[in-house]
């Protein structure tokens, strides 16, 4: 149970932490101006490597303890569907 809270807990950050910085960097694609002159396209990309370091995080933390297999989208878990394990 205690390695599944720390999982939960590392994913709710890294969800926050992403959607901040994709909202931040859509805040800069349409004003730039407090930020400097950066290209749209450059934004953009980083944006798209935000998304993809996120999903890549996740599909290595947000696996069962027991049986490492993927727990899927609910971030609230009673238990693994493929192992029975409960996490609650």
């Amino acid at each position: 149970m205690q390695d599944f809270k720390v999982r939960k807990s590392r994913q709710i950050r890294a969800i926050a932490a992403a959607l901040l910085l994709i909202i931040f960097l859509a805040v800069i694609y349409n004003r730039p101006g407090p930020f400097g002159n950066i290209s749209k396209n450059a934004i953009f990309s980083i944006q798209v490597m935000v998304i993809a370091a996120f999903i890549g995080f996740t599909s290595v933390n947000w696996r069962c303890p027991s049986c490492n297999k993927y727990l899927g989208r609910d971030i609230n878990k009673l238990g693994c569907r493929k192992c029975g394990t409960r996490f609650q």
